[in-house]
């Protein structure tokens, strides 16, 4: 599979290739000035992707009061989706890329590759649906209806795929001490450098993996969960995230 021009086995191989985290960190940060001379439309981006933040957050909630789960779910929905102070740190990571490039195990970096390619097509996506909204405040029924509009159903499963590739990713690192050692010995030149808010947030996705000793049932839930979610959006099924149903995951030690 190819996601992002890095081609993945079933076992989330690959290799990034050179130049790759530029050309991401690029696009990422012209979708950032899609409604630069829009004023109304800038605001209602913020306001879609406030609410979506918050749907992913309830869809998952059973999954957050988990111990075993709780970071992996705030990293995915709150550091990547919804962080704060996104250009800040766009800027910080284009101005150091040569030297993360460098810098970082091989893994790490192909985790991150992917983690910015996620966000610029959550950017499209969201563009997308600011677009196709009906008027009026942000419902499951208006979302839904802006979502059919928009017509990326396909995308929408590149998304959902990306963060399974994330997460194996995270997990290949983990489960190699020596490389998640290298990940946390690289915090003092990471940050004298200049961007240790990103060594941060790599360290804070690498440690909510390393607390679930094993991602595979987390992101089989959440890849079950959200293609579910597309195809009762397309189907205008009612409740498409079941907020009324959901179920619980049972506790795993």
């Amino acid at each position: 599979m190819k996601l992002l021009g890095i081609e993945t086995g079933q076992d989330g191989t690959g290799q990034a290739p050179r130049g790759e985290l530029g050309r991401l960190l690029a696009r990422n940060a012209e979708l950032r000035d899609a409604f630069v001379n829009d004023t109304a439309a800038a605001q209602r981006l913020a306001e879609l992707q406030r609410w979506q933040s918050q749907r992913l957050l309830r869809s998952h909630a059973d999954l957050r009061a988990e111990p075993r789960y709780r970071r992996a779910v705030e990293f995915f929905f709150e550091d990547l989706y919804g962080g704060s102070d996104p250009r800040g740190r766009d800027r910080d990571l284009a101005r150091v890329q040569r030297v993360m490039e460098r810098l970082l195990p091989r893994q790490a970096l192909r985790a991150l590759c992917l983690a910015v390619g996620l966000e610029v097509l959550s950017q499209e996506l969201d563009a997308g649906v600011v677009r196709a909204l009906p008027p009026g405040p942000i419902t499951v029924e208006t979302y839904a209806e802006g979502y059919r509009r928009a017509a990326r159903a396909k995308d929408r499963e590149r998304q959902i795929a990306l963060i399974g590739s994330i997460g194996d990713y995270l997990d290949k690192v983990v489960r190699k001490p020596f490389v998640h050692k290298l990940v946390h010995f690289a915090r003092g030149p990471a940050h004298a450098a200049g961007f240790g808010a990103l060594q941060d947030l790599l360290e804070r996705g690498l440690d909510a993996f390393k607390a679930m000793d094993g991602s595979g049932e987390f992101l089989a839930i959440i890849r079950e969960r959200e293609l579910r979610a597309m195809k009762r959006i397309l189907a205008r099924t009612p409740d498409p995230f079941e907020f009324g149903t959901r179920d619980t995951v049972a506790t795993t030690a």
